[in-house]
């Protein structure tokens, strides 16, 4: 399973789900859409998205805070 976080500094939610992330081991390559405009292009044009946190677990994107999705997607319970 691929998983992309795309965020930006001064993000409490986008802190959040890496944390979240963490804590339940999931392993991520993480973007920071403010230095990186190539990730910002990408998440804006391929994922159609213009929040962070926005999370791409395979192909299915998860854009802004949603941690049920995730939970969901990863098969993670509560």
């Amino acid at each position: 399973m691929k998983v992309e976080l795309y965020t930006q500094p001064e993000c409490p939610p986008c802190t959040i789900v890496k944390q979240f992330l963490q804590h339940h081991g999931v392993s991520y390559e993480e973007f920071d859409v403010k230095k990186d405009t190539i990730a910002r292009n990408r998440m804006v044009h391929e994922y159609d998205s213009f929040s962070t946190p926005t999370v791409v677990v395979d192909s299915i994107v998860v854009a802004g805070f949603n941690i049920e999705k995730l939970q969901e997607l990863l098969g993670i319970k509560e």
